[in-house]
């Protein structure tokens, strides 16, 4: 039953790194474009398992960071600690961070304005509703 379960992480862990790789080559082919320049295939190969990597190393630091904390979500907050070490991904991350925060935000009102109309509505409907004959015949 256990070899079940490890045979299927490492499938799960071999897709997860294909990805990483396809994921690689489409940004390098993507800036090859763009900036008129060639990765070769060794290349993509190195930058998707530093990617790799490095994406372990980040998991690991936010596995400490939140049992340290005694929780078992990562936070914006958390990813912000993580980013400071390179202050302009901390400024890029804090500023998707307001952006995202505005955004819902947003849409909390809205959804507020649309269930405050839709109860201003029935309240006005219960109060506006005619008066049934069996209601009638009921008050004489």
């Amino acid at each position: 039953m256990e070899e079940a379960g490890d045979e299927q992480r490492v499938l799960t862990f071999q897709r997860l790194r294909a990805a990483v790789h396809y994921t690689a080559g489409c940004l390098c082919q993507d800036v090859a474009e763009d900036k008129g320049v060639q990765f070769s295939k060794q290349a993509v190969a190195a930058i998707a398992e530093i990617t790799f990597r490095q994406c372990g190393t980040t998991f690991g630091c936010f596995l400490i960071i939140c049992r340290h904390a005694k929780r078992s979500t990562v936070n914006s907050e958390d990813v912000k600690l993580l980013a400071r070490r390179s202050n302009s991904l901390l400024k890029y991350i804090t500023q998707k961070s307001e952006e995202l925060t505005s955004n819902n935000m947003e849409q909390k009102e809205k959804k507020k304005k649309k269930s405050s109309a839709a109860k201003g509505r029935r309240t006005s409907e219960e109060q506006e509703a005619p008066v049934s004959e069996s209601e009638d015949s009921n008050m004489a």
